[in-house]
């Protein structure tokens, strides 16, 4: 991770049985969720709860993953979440994904988050109270 990188977050997820496909691991749109996770678990700690009642929230205009390895049941993984400076409507979000127990990098991923207004579908300043994180 490049020093302009802030770990904000790093959480536990149990995989679940149903997490797998026919090959034996988790199936790459899992990898997705997980990453989601983190990002609403961090949203909410900053008092930004994802609900459909918010006039303005952050949305997800792009994601990626790289899957390096399979994850395979069971295991616990563990999700760390890092962003970047924030720009005025958007932050840039980064993922690690390991197995608890295991050092090794098993998927990286990343995402970038806008805020929204959802009555109007265009970008909004982001949140003081989100910038202030990065003062820290």
């Amino acid at each position: 991770m490049s020093s302009e990188r802030k770990l904000l977050l790093t959480t536990r997820i149990p995989v679940r049985w149903g997490d797998m496909d026919a090959y034996g691991h988790v199936n790459n749109t899992v990898y997705f969720r997980y990453f989601e996770q983190a990002r609403v678990e961090w949203l909410e700690s900053m008092d930004f709860a994802v609900s459909p009642e918010r006039a303005e929230a952050p949305v997800i205009i792009n994601a990626s993953c790289t899957f390096l390895m399979p994850v395979n049941y069971p295991a616990t993984v563990e999700v760390r979440l890092y962003a970047g400076e924030p720009g005025r409507s958007s932050v840039m979000t980064w993922y690690e994904l390991r197995v608890e127990g295991d050092d090794r990098l098993y998927a990286e991923g990343a995402a970038k988050v806008v805020w929204m207004d959802m009555r109007t579908g265009r970008s909004v300043a982001l949140p003081d109270t989100l910038r202030t994180v990065f003062d820290q």
